[in-house]
């Protein structure tokens, strides 16, 4: 068997163990899907506000987090594409 076979062979072995593995999760969750009772309904949260109540509403700001965790400073509803964090 050359090194080329060895290879292939290896790659089809672990295919159908990824395979059989995917058809056990599978069946694991049409078989504890069917057990699972649905919770009762829950009433809609009533809607909140994003400004606090304290601050008028022109001077909210954006809120938008950069991925450092930054917000942006400008006013809330900006025209601008780009933020100013701070």
């Amino acid at each position: 068997m050359s090194k080329m076979d060895a290879l292939r062979a290896m790659r089809e072995a672990k295919y159908e163990a990824a395979q059989k593995a995917a058809q056990k999760t599978a069946q694991k969750t049409t078989t504890t899907t069917r057990k699972v009772a649905t919770p009762p309904p829950v009433a809609p949260a009533a809607p909140r506000s994003s400004t606090t109540p304290d601050a008028p509403a022109s001077d909210a700001l954006c809120g938008h987090r950069n991925m450092s965790g930054r917000t942006c400073t400008r006013e809330h509803g900006h025209a601008a594409k780009s933020h100013r964090y701070s």
